[in-house]
């Protein structure tokens, strides 16, 4: 049975931005906020967005920096799935955000359940050493700070060989498959709210992805970048022409999609999963079965 956290902490400052802007994301982001304020690796806590600006509509998500002591990020990182599915509601693992900018540290994205709706919750984790560089770049309100304990040139070094060696990793199947059911959900964000072209760039990211999981099922070894010599190597076989078939699918698709052109490729990437890799399925099953149930009632 998971421990129970422990209390939040007071000196959350949650005050100033309930007054301001009472979102209806404001009871996740106050039960976010005190989750992981009760871990004692966080030093710091600010919302960014929308939310901070007092411009959030119901659609917003909520976009946490996390400043975490240098010498627990690992440790903080490699726990994070676990606390925020157990304790913070998520549906499915994070995805490793790479749309967000380079800030010095880590960026995830969560799909949490909260009053019958899968809701956007991003988590950009900082080391506690480059806090204050990140505030001069990023407009935010800060929700908790607490003086780290002494941090040394060696843990420094640790944070920064962490982020780069996190950043680096190849992406497995099943990352690669949870990346296609995050971008779908911000891609009905954007059709939504008639954001063409936010939606043309991330439906390009969608079928970059759908390469990518095939390329890391079918040509993990591959010598070749991004797009090149995909029929080379992965139409040797049957499994891989249909691979092929799917993403010659997806990529002659509209440029600009409709919300069936997104359920139409959330289709086609769960079925070619089930062909090419379906041990990237193994423990998803339900959740998925969730997220599509979430994605009708949106």
């Amino acid at each position: 049975m998971p421990t129970a956290l422990p209390t939040a902490p007071a000196e959350l400052q949650l005050v100033e931005l309930a007054e301001a802007n009472r979102p209806a994301q404001l009871p996740l982001l106050t039960r976010i906020c005190e989750m992981l304020a009760a871990s004692p690796a966080v030093t710091h806590l600010l919302v960014r967005g929308s939310l901070a600006s007092g411009t959030a509509d119901r659609l917003s998500d909520v976009d946490f920096v996390v400043g975490i002591h240098d010498r627990d990020l690992s440790t903080f990182t490699q726990s994070l799935d676990d606390l925020m599915t157990v304790a913070g509601g998520a549906l499915l693992p994070g995805w490793r955000d790479t749309i967000v900018a380079d800030l010095g540290g880590i960026g995830f994205v969560f799909l949490v359940q909260h009053e019958g709706k899968l809701q956007q919750v991003d988590l950009y984790l900082c080391p506690a050493s480059q806090i204050s560089l990140l505030r001069r770049k990023v407009a935010g309100k800060l929700l908790l700070e607490r003086p780290p304990a002494e941090i040394t040139t060696a843990q420094i070094t640790q944070a920064r060989i962490h982020i780069t060696e996190t950043l680096s990793r190849p992406r497995s199947c099943t990352e690669l498959l949870i990346e296609h059911l995050v971008l779908a959900v911000l891609l009905h964000k954007r059709i939504r709210r008639g954001q063409r072209f936010v939606a043309y760039a991330e439906w390009h990211m969608l079928h970059t992805a759908t390469k990518d999981l095939i390329k890391a099922a079918l040509a993990p070894a591959s010598s070749f970048w991004g797009w090149y010599q995909l029929r080379e190597e992965i139409a040797i076989t049957p499994i891989g022409r249909s691979c092929l078939a799917e993403l010659d699918a997806a990529i002659t698709s509209p440029a600009v999609p409709t919300t069936d052109d997104v359920n139409a490729a959330l289709d086609r990437v769960i079925q070619l999963t089930q062909r090419a890799c379906p041990n990237a399925l193994d423990g998803l099953t339900d959740a998925i079965t969730a997220y599509r149930t979430y994605l009708e009632l949106a």
